[in-house]
C-alpha cells in the first residue's frame, strides 16, 4: 500500500532560471535632445517700417463747398389746404351777436357770465311698449331720425297698478343732445318744424321752471321733415326740455328770444315784477 501511494505522488515542477536582464529590466528609451532654439524660440517676424504719413494720416476727404443759400435754406414745405371746420349757424350767431347783446341788457362784466344753452333733451312716452314691441322699435327709429342720435329706452322705476306697469318695464325712449348736434336740432326746430304745427301761435312764456330751463310739448312727430307720413304706425307726441346756464327765467327768456325762439311776448306788468 505504501508503494502505491508513492507512485501516485507527482514529481515536483522544475523552475527555469531566467537571466536577470529578462526578469526586471526593459530596453532603455532613447531621449531626443533638441537644440535650445528648437525648444522655445520661433523664427522672428520681420517688421515692415511704414513712413510716418502712412502710420497716422489717411487720405484727405474732399469737401464740396456749398453756396450760402444752399447751406441755410431748405426746400419750402408744401402747404396742405385744410377744409374749414364746420360750425352751425346758430352757434356763430350766439358767439358774434347774442353775447354782446346780452351783456348790454344785463350788464355782465365778462362774456363768460352770459348764459348759454347746455343741452336739449327729447323724451317720448309709450303706454303699450311692453305689450307691443313693434311700437317701441318704430318710436326709437323715429327719434333717431329726428335727433340724428341713437336714443336710449327708458324703464319704469316702480310698480304702478293703475297703469298696469311693473318695475323695469320699458315705458318710452329719450335722447340728450349737446354741442353741434344740439344747435343743429334747434335750428331745424325753430325754422322748419314749429311753423308746420297746426294752429301754431307761439310758445308760452310760462313754461320756465324758475331756474332758467324751458319745457314744451309737441303733439305730432310728423312736423319734422325727417319723418315720412306713410311709414309711421301711429301719431305720437314728445316733450322737449331746453337746459340753460341762466340763473333766472328772465335771462333765459331773453336768450331764447335772441336765438329766434317763437315765444309769446310777456305782458309789461310781469316784466316789471320780475325785474323788482
Amino acid at each position: 500500500m505504501a508503494e502505491e501511494k508513492k507512485i501516485k505522488m507527482k514529481a515536483p515542477a522544475k523552475k527555469i532560471d531566467k537571466a536577470p536582464a529578462e526578469k526586471t529590466k526593459k530596453a532603455p528609451v532613447k531621449k531626443i535632445v533638441k537644440s535650445p532654439a528648437g525648444k522655445t524660440k520661433k523664427a522672428p517676424v520681420k517688421k515692415i517700417d511704414k513712413s510716418p504719413a502712412e502710420k497716422t494720416k489717411k487720405a484727405p476727404v474732399k469737401k464740396i463747398d456749398k453756396s450760402p443759400a444752399e447751406k441755410t435754406k431748405k426746400a419750402p414745405a408744401k402747404k396742405i389746404d385744410k377744409a374749414p371746420v364746420y360750425s352751425p349757424t346758430l352757434k356763430k350767431i350766439y358767439s358774434e351777436e347774442i353775447t354782446s347783446a346780452m351783456q348790454k341788457l344785463f350788464n355782465y362784466s365778462s362774456k363768460m357770465e352770459v348764459p348759454r344753452i347746455t343741452s336739449i333733451c327729447l323724451n317720448m312716452g309709450l303706454g303699450d311698449a311692453k305689450t307691443n314691441s313693434k311700437n317701441l322699435e318704430s318710436a326709437v327709429e323715429e327719434m333717431t331720425l329726428i335727433s340724428g342720435q341713437k336714443p336710449i329706452i327708458t324703464k319704469s322705476k316702480k310698480d304702478i297698478s293703475n297703469f298696469k306697469i311693473r318695475k323695469g318695464w320699458p315705458v318710452g325712449c329719450k335722447v340728450t343732445l349737446r354741442s353741434t348736434m344740439m344747435y343743429e336740432f334747434l335750428e331745424r326746430l325753430i325754422s322748419v318744424a314749429l311753423p308746420r304745427e297746426r294752429d301754431f301761435r307761439g310758445l308760452s312764456f310760462k313754461s320756465f321752471d324758475g331756474r332758467g330751463n324751458y319745457n314744451f310739448g309737441i303733439k305730432e312727430q310728423i312736423i319734422f321733415n325727417e319723418i315720412e307720413y306713410d311709414k309711421i304706425e301711429s301719431i305720437r307726441g314728445l316733450n322737449v326740455t331746453i337746459t340753460t346756464s341762466a340763473k333766472t327765467d328772465n335771462e333765459a327768456y331773453q336768450l331764447l328770444k335772441l336765438l329766434g325762439f317763437p315765444l309769446r311776448e310777456k305782458p309789461v306788468n310781469q316784466e316789471v315784477e320780475e325785474a323788482v
